[in-house]
């Protein structure tokens, strides 16, 4: 068995939504079809993979490098030890030939797409679902049948305004969600508290409303902004200062007394490490919310899980980033804390399957075989089956 061709493509992401630190009028990102010789029910096995909002698409990477190491591979080289499937961990080392250490930015992106198919392929190979495949070789076969889940949302629109903001929130309890988010940070702080407090006149208590400043903060304005927050007991103040910025993370975690989240822009096992080791964060109850197509794909974020297992943190304080059903297939075979979902933007990328209901927020996991992105319609019928076609 061996890849036939791999196909990449640059899709839109545009849209006049912002946060408080990018605008998503230029947005792009990544697609990627493998297509294999083994065939299942008379048709070639294809993984699909993509890369996550609020990054760019990385096609030179994808075209100069990482796609030619993987078609000039011995074949057999990329399977397991049976020769009857591929192997992730190989097909990851392939990838990362003569790469150097450090750096881990849009390579990292790159990698992360390709990854999230190569597991694609691996999971329709065997016609199991990708859940079901990381609860059996990670999770010692146990799974969530049911996930908990919260849609990203409340970004700064000027057609949307406070109205428009409480008007999406109703959406999302309409839709079945008791837990939603909104932006902050990227508005004066009395400004935010008037858009934090109309949302909570439809969310009711605060445990229900995340916040996001998307690290646009500095931990004086960070700081303040978790005193005016203190008194509404919210869900969890997300991405408060610069990823990277463990010291202002550990400095402001003495003194917020709601839970932190962070770690969307941290994209390898080294960063997570030392954000673990020197982040301050409180193992009780802040959130880790790696990316999985982003940190270098769900192969490097298994690690980062099996890392902060051994570091003490539950795997139910996990909740990955993104927005799509790869994040899903991971919270429930993996059994962490939940996972985000973007129903309304980012599309078609962004959400579940067509077939996919949201009862007391919570989502029954597919059993489609692989990712299940072929249950996505719109996602599949215009942008991955046509990449696939050629």
């Amino acid at each position: 068995m061996r890849i036939v061709e791999i196909r990449e493509m640059t899709a839109s992401l545009s849209s006049t939504m912002r946060n408080a630190f990018i605008d998503f009028s230029k947005m792009t990102l990544s697609v990627v079809a493998v297509i294999t010789d083994v065939v299942r029910d008379g048709k070639p096995v294809v993984g699909y993979g993509f890369n996550s909002n609020g990054r760019y698409a990385q096609g030179g990477v994808l075209r100069e490098r990482l796609i030619p190491r993987l078609l000039e591979a011995d074949p057999e080289s990329l399977l397991d030890e049976a020769g009857t499937n591929f192997d992730p961990v190989r097909v990851h080392s392939c990838m990362m030939t003569n790469e150097k250490p450090g750096g881990h930015g849009e390579r990292a992106f790159a990698v992360g797409a390709l990854d999230a198919a190569i597991w694609d392929a691996v999971a329709k190979t065997e016609e199991k679902s990708l859940h079901q495949i990381f609860a059996e070789r990670f999770n010692g076969g146990a799974f969530d049948e049911a996930v908990r889940v919260y849609p990203g949302g409340g970004y700064y629109d000027p057609e949307k305004g406070t109205d428009g903001l409480k008007a999406e929130m109703q959406g999302y309890r309409d839709a079945g969600y008791t837990l939603m988010k909104m932006k902050i940070g990227g508005a004066p702080l009395d400004d935010d508290m008037r858009r934090i407090e109309a949302a909570l006149e439809v969310t009711g208590g605060g445990e229900f409303l995340a916040v996001d400043a998307n690290a646009a903060l500095d931990l004086d304005r960070a700081t303040a902004y978790a005193g005016a927050m203190s008194q509404y007991g919210l869900a969890w103040f997300e991405e408060p200062v610069d990823p990277l910025d463990y010291e202002a993370h550990a400095e402001l975690a003495k003194v917020c007394t709601m839970p932190l989240a962070t770690a969307e822009n941290v994209f390898s096992l080294i960063d997570a490490k030392n954000l673990l080791q020197y982040g301050g964060l409180r193992r009780d109850r802040d959130w880790l919310q790696f990316d999985p197509s982003l940190c270098y794909g769900p192969s490097e974020f298994i690690a980062i899980v099996k890392m902060a297992d051994e570091m003490g943190w539950a795997r139910r304080r996990h909740g990955p980033h993104g927005g799509q059903q790869l994040g899903l297939a991971l919270a429930a075979g993996l059994q962490l804390g939940g996972t985000e979902t973007y129903p309304l933007v980012f599309q078609p990328f962004g959400g579940f399957g067509d077939d996919v209901v949201i009862e007391d927020g919570m989502v029954r996991v597919p059993n489609a075989p692989g990712l299940g992105v072929e249950t996505k319609s719109e996602l599949y019928n215009t942008v991955l089956k046509p990449l696939a076609q050629g």
